[in-house]
């Protein structure tokens, strides 16, 4: 998979691709550090300016590059782990804050696909770099039969009053259906509807959300019941699920267009 966008600046040629090797990996795990632990206070995972952890040797990491620089520089990243290779290894990451085995389902209907530490460096946090992060997952989906995405978004801080407007909201508005809910763990249930209906501005709510999740939202996501505090990652979480059937064609067309 490899796509080239040309953008407004002159001094920016974007491609993006899946990792092919340790090097690319431990660019990926370097610009994770300078987002999480340098930029917002993450503490777990590091290791020598790198964010690391057990996954990401079994997961298909995701880059964006600018190829305009003497060596190419990667911007923005994603980390990708299908529900064969996580049976095959330690689960799933989500594991560790929510129920996910209530997710497995019929594999012949498609896969599970879990996101995850996904970032890009502050100087390119534009639509083009999202677009072609999106475009790579769009033909990844295509690649693997993909049913469902899911993962974790986060909430910088881990008090979760400093974000009760956009959790009841989320609650409120875009829980998912009992059917496919998936519950934080009991020991790590926090609630998400700490104030009632009609009990808050939704427009204010909304700003006030992550653009992660705002964009999740865009195209059809709905999210579990209860949200966790990571304090190694200075974050409250979300459980956020985006069946790929229910990705609007509108949607899925635009990521896809380069794929």
């Amino acid at each position: 998979m490899h796509i080239v966008e040309s953008t407004s600046s002159l001094t920016r040629q974007l491609s993006v691709r899946l990792a092919a090797c340790d090097a690319d990996v431990d660019a990926a795990q370097r610009l994770r550090w300078e987002v999480f632990c340098s930029d917002m206070g993450a503490t777990g995972g590091q290791h020598d300016q790198r964010d690391v952890d057990p996954f990401d040797p079994f997961c298909d990491h995701l880059l964006v590059e600018d190829c305009a620089r003497q060596e190419p520089k990667v911007v923005g990243t994603y980390r990708l782990l299908r529900q064969s290779v996580a049976e095959r290894h330690h689960g799933f990451y989500s594991a560790d804050e929510y129920q996910t085995d209530s997710m497995s389902g019929d594999k012949s209907e498609g896969e599970l696909l879990e996101l995850g530490r996904s970032c890009v460096a502050p100087e390119y946090r534009d639509s083009g770099t999202i677009q072609l992060l999106w475009r790579g997952i769009a033909g990844y989906l295509q690649q693997h039969r993909i049913r469902m995405m899911f993962g974790c978004a986060s909430f910088h801080g881990v008090d979760p009053e400093d974000h009760a407007d956009s959790l009841s909201y989320l609650y409120h508005n875009h829980l998912a259906p009992a059917s496919m809910r998936v519950a934080a763990l009991p020991g790590r249930h926090i609630k998400m509807a700490r104030l009632p209906f009609g009990g808050y501005d939704p427009r204010a709510a909304i700003r006030k959300l992550p653009p992660l999740i705002k964009a999740y939202l865009r195209v059809g996501a709905v999210v579990g019941d209860g949200a966790v505090i990571d304090h190694d990652f200075n974050t409250v979480d979300v459980f956020v699920m985006m069946p790929v059937a229910a990705i609007s064609n509108r949607y899925l067309g635009r990521f896809a267009a380069a794929a």
